[in-house]
């Protein structure tokens, strides 16, 4: 589903070239649960930009489901977006005048997909949440927040969700309970990949990739990470 191969990515700094990831290759088949590990400035989150198609690399390839994404127009790696790849970030990024319902609608509509709102009730129950449907986001706890996050990324029932140090602004039992949501969505046959610097929280993957200074640390061995009691 996913394929890498010598992906690349340098940003300019006025008249300064940056490289921000370097010949960052690995393959991972639909499913899968990966979690990238590293210290600030190792290239996870600019790795994690690019696997979600909102930015395009400088050199290489990335393969989305056998299509090379680099050959995409602007349009169509909207609709990859919005089709294909759920987004939960650290922060939340919830409209803070809207409901939780009316948040996990909005790809819907983006989208125009008829029955809207009831796709999206469906979505806020897989998480738990039905009875806090018509709370804003100030009325409910971060971890209300972050299940209404991952909510609104599993309504278009996409094949692989991107999850950014989803559990970085939570206390560990609601980080538990996150990521048992992300375990089961990962059950039912969705690809996760999560961004971490929490060893613990990448224990819940299947597989790990160690980045430093916009490499894979060890691109020979893919570290397994340890099974789940």
């Amino acid at each position: 589903m996913i394929e890498v191969l010598n992906l690349s990515k340098t940003y300019k700094l006025g008249n300064v070239d940056v490289p921000a990831l370097m010949d960052v290759s690995f393959s991972f088949d639909r499913g899968e649960f990966i979690a990238i590990m590293g210290p600030s400035g190792s290239g996870k989150s600019t790795l994690m930009n690019l696997l979600g198609c909102l930015d395009l690399p400088t050199s290489g390839i990335y393969r989305l489901n056998g299509h090379d994404i680099q050959g995409m127009s602007p349009d169509q790696l909207a609709e990859v977006r919005n089709r294909k790849i759920g987004f939960v970030f650290q922060s939340f990024n919830l409209l803070p005048r809207a409901s939780a319902l009316e948040n996990i609608e909005l790809p819907l509509l983006y989208g125009r997909v008829p029955n809207a709102a009831k796709i999206a009730m469906s979505a806020l129950s897989r998480v738990g949440l039905a009875d806090r449907a018509g709370h804003k986001p100030a009325e409910l706890s971060g971890g209300e927040r972050q299940r209404v996050a991952i909510a609104r990324a599993i309504v278009n029932n996409p094949a692989i969700i991107l999850a950014d140090e989803p559990t970085g602004n939570l206390d560990s039992k609601t980080g538990e309970e996150i990521m048992n949501i992300f375990t089961r969505l990962n059950e039912e046959g969705v690809m996760v990949v999560l961004v971490t610097h929490e060893k613990e929280i990448a224990q819940y993957a299947r597989h790990i990739l160690n980045m430093k200074d916009g490499k894979l640390s060890n691109p020979q061995v893919m570290t397994e990470a340890k099974p789940r009691c």
